[in-house]
């Protein structure tokens, strides 16, 4: 079932049409979900702060261009109230654990490996990137990764932090 799910995810973020922001204001879901430190981290705790969070999988290639580039933006922004979480959705850690080791990331990396938050988020594409202003609400969602996308998160990321 998890592999049939993984095929579904990859093959619409192939046949997604161009990636497009949505501007949406609904409270973004509430979760608690390990991390790969071993920490809890929970959603809920980061009202406050600008957050992305980052869906993506080891198997993903475009997921895999845009890993270093998300933590070049973290770097960047992470002083002035901004939180990137990646939200890893293989079912294996293992094979995220192996390409984290080529790619270091120093923001926090937390396991939906059963696929529960991805749910939540209604998840179809990889990588889907979700942006949550400093009131907990989802203001804009990304699918899919193409060249040049990381100029328009950090557009929207200075955007909320000015809010």
């Amino acid at each position: 079932m998890m592999k049939h799910r993984l095929l579904c995810l990859l093959l619409a973020g192939i046949f997604a049409s161009a990636a497009v922001f949505a501007e949406d204001r609904t409270p973004a879901a509430d979760f608690t979900l390990k991390t790969r430190s071993g920490d809890n981290l929970r959603l809920a705790e980061q009202k406050g702060q600008v957050v992305m969070l980052n869906f993506w999988a080891s198997w993903c290639g475009p997921c895999r261009k845009e890993m270093p580039l998300l933590e070049a933006i973290h770097n960047k922004y992470q002083r002035m109230g901004f939180r990137l979480i990646g939200m890893n959705v293989d079912e294996n850690t293992a094979a995220a654990e192996r390409f984290l080791q080529d790619v270091d990331v120093s923001f926090p990396i937390a396991w939906d490996s059963n696929g529960a938050i991805s749910k939540l988020y209604q998840v179809n594409a990889m990588p889907t990137t979700v942006m949550i202003d400093r009131d907990g609400n989802v203001r804009h969602v990304h699918r899919g990764y193409k060249a040049g996308d990381e100029k328009q998160y950090e557009q929207l990321i200075k955007s909320l932090i000015r809010e």
